[in-house]
Order: C-alpha cells, then structure tokens, then sequence
C-alpha cells in the first residue's frame, strides 16, 4: 500500500483470558481499515510493573499503516474500548492495553502521544517481543539493560 508508515505496537493484558484477549486484539488489528499487520511477536508473560493484580501477557507487532499517528493511537484505543477497557488509576489492572511504541522514524511530543513511548527503553516486556521480531531496533546494551526484569515466552 503506497504512502505507508511502519509503526509498533505494544499489547498487554492481566485481567480475564489475557492471552486470548491479545489474539483477539492481534485479529482486530488485522481488520482495522488503515492497518496491515505484518508480523506480531510470541507471547510473553511479565509480573506487573508499577501495578497490581496477575502476571500480564505481553506481545509486541508490527503494522504498516496509512493512519497519522494520531488515528492510529484512536484505533487502538477503539480496539481496547471494544474490549473492555477501563482506566479507573495509572497502571490499574488491563482488560487490554495497546500502546504506539515506534511510528516511522518520527518523534512526536503531544499531550495524548509520545513516539518512541517513553519507557519502553526500561521494559523487558517490550524489548524483548520487539526484539523477537525487529532485531535491528533493539541493541544487546538495551537488552542486558533489563536482562533482571523477569519475562517467560508462552
């Protein structure tokens, strides 16, 4: 498709059937008009960070996409409403959470974005399914960085 962006995307999950909701999500993404999916990574279970509640299921995937940043963070977010989400606290327990980690090369400092997502530099559980599927984004420094952070692949 002409005019597309490579973008990645980060999903979680803790409450409910997580790792089915992820497959969920991935079979959305794929259904979602703007967004191709052209890979998305294993899955990965983490203990929560800065959280409560049960471990969460990671994956990460890669889409090309002719959507903005901005109506890509919306479908995603139309992609978690669909399925639940709620947002009563920071980091409260996810029905589903996706997030815009890369977006092309662009780096985009709103009130509702920021591209490269903050924290995914101190997260295993982003790093690593990144990794696992875009290796060139991800050095070994990055990764030996958070090599402490516990993550089991599913």
């Amino acid at each position: 498709m002409r005019g597309e962006v490579t973008a990645f995307v980060a999903l979680g999950a803790n409450l409910g059937d997580a790792a089915q909701t992820l497959r969920d999500a991935i079979s959305a993404l794929r259904c979602t008009p703007g967004i191709r999916l052209v890979q998305a990574s294993s899955l990965y279970r983490t203990a929560p960070i800065e959280s409560s509640g049960p471990d969460y299921i990671n994956a990460v995937a890669e889409v090309a996409t002719t959507l903005t940043a901005p109506a890509l963070l919306a479908a995603l977010q139309a992609i978690e409403n669909a399925a639940g989400r709620e947002r009563p606290y920071r980091n409260a327990p996810r029905t589903l959470d996706l997030d815009v980690l890369l977006y092309g090369s662009a780096r985009i400092h709103s009130t509702a974005l920021t591209v490269p997502h903050p924290r995914m530099g101190a997260r295993a559980f982003v790093l690593v399914p990144l990794h696992e599927i875009a290796p060139e984004r991800v050095t070994d420094e990055v990764l030996n960085a958070v090599s402490g952070q516990s993550i089991q692949r599913m």
